[in-house]
């Protein structure tokens, strides 16, 4: 019986042993019962899995004085030039995990190599050759810069307000990219372009409907444009405007369109031979105009000077049968217009013809107006 006593209190005392742990950084002496380290951690309730590190291993033999490290393993975000993925480690610090990741000791890191690891995405840019096409030469660089920006930033590159780069400047940067870089130039320059005039269109009731006559003519007016002329070599790539005014204002065209459908043509009277509506009445076939334009014609020269050849209007100073203003106009015709019937019939026809088309066209305007 005592034997057996003695054996188990041998064996209790084998199992029993005094270790220093260490987990996640701080160590303490505990006292622990087990032949494994996994047997030790159990015993203090510390749980492991597939990512953690435990140094020695689980299955070793664990003696006094045995030094048991446990780090703990954790997910860890890791973008390596614009490429995230997710990384299972127990490092500690930023330098721990880049050699877990085998990085290479130059590449470059968002946070120090000594600092410990934060909740962010942690990111490494690599060493990698970027070739840059400027100024007439091709420059290699080594940069650990993450965007096209930093590669051309390392190169010594400066780039102008306008120049143009054919990677956007914050695209990733990656081994083996080329850069083209295009110097762009600036110079002020001008130029005046037209300015369209518009056209306006009003009804006319001394116009016969279906007939248009341009009241005013349209003039396109033009407008200057001061700018900065940003060039690569011969070629504009883009330009800012300085300054604009308009130069000459656009005139708008006026076209007048006939609406009236229903003329009111007069009957002219019997015409009696030597007198001047006879004159009139042969004057006016004679421009190959019908007896109903010179119905229109007697209508609008009987409400103007009943026909007679030194009819005057003393407010005015109208004169003669079609009551010429001034009267002296007719003298275009003949020095006696004064006196001669046919000279002021004459200029009266070839004012109507010039102004209105045909005498009913001035007999329509009188209508609407009552002067022509």
């Amino acid at each position: 019986m005592l034997a057996a006593v003695v054996a188990g209190t041998s064996g209790f005392s084998a199992l029993h042993k005094q270790v220093e742990l260490e987990v996640d950084g701080t160590t303490t002496s505990v006292s622990a019962f087990g032949r494994t380290v996994g047997d030790v951690l159990e015993s203090q309730g510390i749980e492991v899995d597939e990512h953690d590190v435990v140094v020695p291993s689980l299955q070793s033999a664990v003696s006094d004085d045995t030094l048991v490290v446990v780090r703990h393993a954790r997910a860890v975000q890791v973008q390596v030039d614009g490429v995230e993925r997710e990384v299972w480690t127990a490092a500690q610090t930023v330098g721990d995990v880049m050699a877990d990741l085998g990085v290479r000791s130059t590449s470059r890191t968002s946070s120090s190599r000594s600092a410990s690891l934060g909740r962010g995405v942690l990111q490494v840019s690599t060493p990698k050759t970027v070739r840059v096409a400027v100024d007439g030469a091709t420059l290699e660089v080594v940069s650990t810069g993450s965007t096209v920006r930093e590669a051309l930033a390392e190169s010594g590159v400066v780039l102008g307000e306008h120049d143009l780069v054919s990677v956007p400047l914050d695209a990733a940067a990656v081994d083996g990219l080329v850069v083209l870089v295009t110097r762009v130039t600036t110079v002020i320059a001008s130029e005046t372009t037209a300015i369209p005039y518009s056209t306006v269109r009003e009804d006319d009731a001394t116009l016969a409907k279906g007939t248009e006559t341009v009241a005013v003519a349209g003039r396109d007016g033009s407008h200057a444009v001061t700018f900065e002329s940003h060039r690569a070599g011969e070629v504009e790539v883009g330009r800012t405007v300085l300054a604009e005014t308009q130069v000459v204002a656009p005139v708008t065209e006026v076209i007048k369109v006939g609406t009236r459908t229903t003329p009111d043509v007069p009957t002219a009277p019997a015409v009696e031979p030597g007198t001047a509506r006879a004159i009139g009445l042969e004057l006016t076939l004679a421009r190959g105009w019908s007896e109903s334009e010179f119905a229109c014609l007697d209508a609008l020269f009987t409400r103007e000077s009943g026909w007679r050849v030194n009819a005057a209007n003393s407010s005015s100073g109208a004169y003669g049968i079609p009551q010429a203003l001034p009267g002296s106009k007719m003298a275009t015709v003949g020095a006696d217009w004064q006196t001669n019937p046919a000279t002021q019939i004459t200029w009266g026809l070839n004012y109507i013809a010039g102004r209105y088309g045909t005498p009913c066209g001035a007999w329509a305007s009188f209508q609407v107006k009552n002067w022509y």
